[in-house]
């Protein structure tokens, strides 16, 4: 096969995420990201081999992991790149992940106490484990004769304004909130809608329990 051909693949076990993954020989990774560089510039062996000062043979050994080379070699294979020597290692034996992705309108909905009709929470994040450590909700009001209650639990909670207008309050005070503005507030005082002023109203609201919160 032409090494130039851009439309070479690597078979998934062999591409440089699942290496590390997989626990194969950091050779076989560094090959592997050497020859995914190497493709997406188009550029064949020979031509990397000689902007390296090095052999086009010991550059497909290295890309088919079949020796290991030092830093030194590296390095000046790296610069023929156009990457630095770091960029060659960035992805090796980085954790897996695990993110929780809800969609739009996926979210869970709930009813918090004393609340009826026009006003919907949609919680956006579950499933944390045996103690809570935050809960975010999409919250939504197109109902101005509601009455709201008012709410207190432990932690602390921020709220930001994507649509509408509305009076909260917090305590004593209150507080009128349009799009983009935010507002942070001790939980265990009372709080809750005061006011709707222009409807619909949106607005996210994360309550962060901490480490001490009850299940």
């Amino acid at each position: 096969m032409d090494d130039r051909d851009p439309k070479a693949q690597f078979p998934a076990e062999q591409r440089p995420g699942a290496v590390a993954a997989t626990g194969k020989s950091l050779d076989r990774f560094i090959g592997n990201v050497i020859r995914e560089l190497r493709l997406k510039d188009n550029l064949t062996i020979a031509e990397v081999a000689a902007q390296a000062g090095i052999s086009r043979g010991m550059v497909s050994k290295i890309e088919n992991g079949q020796v290991s080379t030092s830093l030194e070699t590296l390095s000046k294979i790296a610069q023929a790149l156009g990457v630095s020597l770091a960029h060659l290692f960035r992805h090796y034996n980085m954790p897996s992940g695990g993110a929780q992705l809800v969609k739009n309108g996926a979210g869970m909905e709930v009813v918090r106490r004393g609340t009826r009709r026009g006003h919907t929470y949609h919680l956006l994040a579950y499933d944390q484990g045996p103690r809570k450590v935050f809960e975010p909700f999409l919250i939504t009001m197109d109902d101005a004769s509601e009455v709201f209650p008012t709410f207190e639990h432990p932690g602390t909670e921020f709220i930001y304004m994507l649509q509408g207008k509305i009076e909260y309050r917090h305590g004593q005070q209150t507080y009128v909130l349009e799009p983009g503005d935010s507002l942070t507030f001790r939980g265990d005082i009372p709080h809750g809608p005061e006011r709707l002023i222009e409807l619909p109203i949106h607005f996210l609201s994360t309550i962060i329990y901490g480490s001490q919160a009850d299940e």
